[in-house]
């Protein structure tokens, strides 16, 4: 499986970080993103929305982290992370889409604005930081993992871009829960880091 990477990219590192966990090997091909190779052929045939991390498996290509890290989920086979009962694939899910946009549009875009200098709105970020925050941390207050009371690809989802928070300007020094949250993904066998994590 060949992995078109940025190693600064939190969706990229997700897609390592559960191939590390769960010890699948990927081919990892940087891509030289601030030239502008993603926008380029061959990638942007692979992924028209000129967009990284894309995963080619033999004759299947994927874009998007969560689809990733369904499809690598799947491959293993290893319920865990994630199920196939319709109760539990659900919960998963609703954290995949928490990840996508909640976390997206707070801690990544503001990580964007401050690490990267993209032309977002800044407040709009920090407000909505505050509130996923606010919401992991309520959450997590009750539960040691985001669903099922084990780690799924779930917390790999969310985990990269709360774990770099900082990099936007979003402290989680009011977060414990979420701290300590993060503290356990970090001590998971087969863990590894990204620049800023």
């Amino acid at each position: 499986m060949k992995l078109y990477d940025l190693e600064l990219s939190g969706n990229c590192y997700k897609v390592r970080l559960f191939a590390a966990l769960t010890g699948q090997k990927l081919d990892i091909v940087p891509v030289d993103f601030l030239n502008g190779a993603h926008k380029r052929a061959p990638l942007i045939d692979l992924n028209p929305f000129g967009e990284l991390p894309i995963l080619q498996d033999g004759a299947v290509v994927l874009r998007d982290s969560q689809a990733i890290l369904v499809y690598l989920a799947r491959k293993l086979g290893d319920e865990r992370w994630l199920p196939r009962d319709a109760a539990g694939e659900a919960a998963v899910a609703q954290w995949l889409s928490t990840s996508a946009n909640n976390v997206q549009h707070g801690p990544a875009d503001a990580r964007l604005v401050d690490k990267f200098g993209y032309a977002l709105d800044k407040a709009h970020a920090l407000a909505q930081s505050s509130r996923i925050l606010g919401l992991l941390e309520q959450h997590l207050a009750q539960h040691r993992w985001l669903t099922l009371g084990h780690p799924t690809i779930a917390d790999v989802a969310v985990f990269p871009y709360v774990a770099l928070s900082h990099e936007g300007g979003v402290s989680l020094d009011g977060y414990p829960q979420v701290r300590a949250w993060i503290g356990r993904v970090k001590a998971l066998p087969g863990f590894v880091p990204m620049p800023g994590v």
